[in-house]
């Protein structure tokens, strides 16, 4: 049996859900990125796998932090699984400038940075 959920989930069913997989009854948890990252506990869990990389790392983030919560007792390893040469590989690259910046905000020693015109073309161009 496979567990599904995902932004159009209601809230009573996402509950029936997870604890379905708390309780064992299901190997597969799959869902939503947003979906995933928003009010669920996923200590059963022992491996996170993201496909589609989110413009905003901290969702990502966020969603990973599910299996990795009080009551936790595994190891959870973490796969991203990202295309080369596509949108999601820009996407990546983008969150690496976004954490510089964050590092260099908390370390006061940022300059005002900004997404450019040439960034955001830069997106969405062929390789």
């Amino acid at each position: 049996m496979r567990l599904y959920l995902d932004g159009q989930t209601p809230m009573d069913k996402r509950k029936e859900i997870v604890a379905k997989f708390q309780k064992g009854e299901s190997r597969i948890f799959l869902s939503s990125l947003k979906a995933g990252g928003l009010g669920i506990n996923l200590t059963a869990a022992n491996y996170v796998i993201l496909l589609d990389p989110w413009w905003n790392p901290a969702i990502e983030n966020q969603a990973m932090d599910r299996a990795h919560r009080i009551g936790q007792k595994r190891e959870v390893t973490v796969i991203r699984l990202i295309t080369c040469q596509t949108i999601e590989e820009k996407i990546l690259r983008l969150h690496e400038r976004k954490q510089e910046l964050s590092d260099e905000i908390l370390d006061g020693t940022s300059d005002s940075w900004q997404l450019t015109y040439e960034d955001i073309l830069d997106m969405v161009s062929p390789f």
